[in-house]
């Protein structure tokens, strides 16, 4: 249908996977919702599926002007896959409109199998935090994908450990990604504090001071810290206080 795409590859699901109408008529366990959304898993074949369901772009004028976030998300998760940053294999997407107004969209997402988010592995204060060599590799996966983002002008503008995947090889992911967009200038400069910020919200408390500030010089590319490096290092550690 046209504003509606699955993957050749999953050919075989185009009876539930293959028209918005289809997947907006899918039963399945209900993880999350909100006014303008729900999540859904359902099992196919022995693979979860999650099904993300939008019946609203917003109120008033958000109906009729810019991207809708269904398309935002969607279209993010694509650029990781795109930028080498590894994410959910998107498997079908699209969205329909009523006359000028968006009316409804959907986006369906592969399982990562075996993955917890960082924020699940901090609220049981699991183990592997404890393991240098493991917050290490992980450190320096995320510095990379983390710097990959902001190199392109991008930010992700939720990145939050709850965000963030990693399996039991210990492979990191990024997810959940519809805010994520292209900035310049101050602007730029200040999300990309907001995303570093947001990741040591909670680093602060499960980490050590040292472990983040070697985050910041491998997401930096360089062995020690510089005058703007410091200046903006005092944006980060402050830019949550008062709001926490």
């Amino acid at each position: 249908m046209p504003g509606w795409n699955l993957e050749p590859a999953y050919g075989a699901l185009v009876d539930d996977f293959g028209s918005l109408d289809a997947v907006f008529a899918l039963q399945g366990e209900r993880l999350t919702l909100d006014p303008l959304s729900e999540v859904i898993r359902v099992e196919r074949d022995g693979v979860n599926y999650y099904v993300k369901r939008y019946v609203g772009a917003g109120k008033g004028l958000r109906r009729y002007m810019g991207r809708p976030r269904v398309k935002s998300e969607w279209q993010n998760l694509k650029r990781f896959a795109k930028w080498g940053i590894p994410t959910a294999e998107v498997i079908a997407w699209g969205l329909e409109r009523r006359g000028t107004a968006y009316d409804r969209g959907a986006l369906i997402t592969r399982e990562l199998p075996r993955t917890e988010d960082l924020s699940v592995l901090a609220g049981r204060r699991d183990p592997l935090l404890s393991s240098p060599d493991w917050v290490d590799g992980i450190s320096r996966q995320l510095a990379r994908y983390t710097r990959a983002m902001h190199d392109r002008r991008f930010t992700h503008n939720d990145l939050k450990w709850r965000n963030l995947l990693v399996d039991d090889q210990s492979t990191l992911f990024l997810i959940d990604c519809p805010n994520g967009a292209f900035w310049w200038g101050f602007l730029l400069r200040y999300r990309i504090i907001k995303d570093l910020a947001c990741l040591d919200k909670v680093a602060k408390y499960h980490l050590s001071a040292t472990q983040r500030l070697r985050f910041y010089l491998q997401y930096c590319q360089r062995p020690r810290l510089s005058s703007s490096d410091k200046k903006r290092i005092r944006h980060i550690v402050s830019f949550f206080e008062g709001r926490e």
